[in-house]
C-alpha cells in the first residue's frame, strides 16, 4: 500500500523564501532515510494577496513520518497535513 502524506503551510508575509529554506535544512532531513519513504517533493505557491504556501508530499509504503513544526514567525497558521491511499497510477 503506498500512502502519500501532505504538509502544506501559509508563510507569514514575506517569509516564503525562509520557509522553503526551513523545509530544506530542518524538516527533509527528518524524513530523509526514513523506512519507507520512496520519494520527497516540496512545491512552493507564491500569492501576493495571502501569502505564500509551501507544500511538501511524501510517498510512503509504510507508516508516514510527520514534519517538525515550522518556527512560528514563519507561517501565518499552524500547517495542515493529510495521508492520502494510493487508488491508481496514471500512465
Amino acid at each position: 500500500m503506498a500512502i502519500a502524506a501532505m504538509w502544506e503551510a501559509k508563510t507569514a508575509s514575506g517569509h516564503g523564501a525562509a520557509l522553503a529554506d526551513w523545509v530544506h535544512s530542518a524538516a527533509l532531513p527528518v524524513l530523509v532515510g526514513a523506512p519507507g519513504l520512496e520519494r520527497v517533493e516540496v512545491f512552493a505557491a507564491p500569492d501576493e494577496h495571502d501569502g505564500d504556501r509551501v507544500v511538501v508530499i511524501a510517498l510512503w509504503t509504510g507508516p508516514p513520518v510527520a514534519l517538525p513544526d515550522p518556527p512560528v514567525a514563519l507561517v501565518a497558521r499552524p500547517p495542515h497535513a493529510w495521508s492520502f491511499e494510493r487508488l491508481s497510477v496514471g500512465p
